[in-house]
């Protein structure tokens, strides 16, 4: 049995992605809750495109070794 810690967040690639969108609408004056919503979903299909960027979140937490 291994005790866990409680809160990982640089264990989580998703925290890494959520970066990399909250770096890209940091300054974004929003007129309305739906433009934050499209500025999210097009950065996270901006992402999407951007295999590399996954990758590095990924890599980011060492949970992963290259074969």
């Amino acid at each position: 049995m291994f005790q866990l810690p409680n809160c990982t967040p640089d264990l989580n690639p998703q925290e890494g992605i959520w970066s990399l969108v909250k770096r890209d609408i940091g300054n974004l004056a929003a007129a309305d809750l739906g433009q934050i919503t499209r500025s999210v979903k097009r950065r996270l299909k901006q992402i999407q495109y951007r295999p590399d960027l996954a990758d590095s979140c990924l890599a980011g937490t060492g949970l992963i070794t290259d074969d």
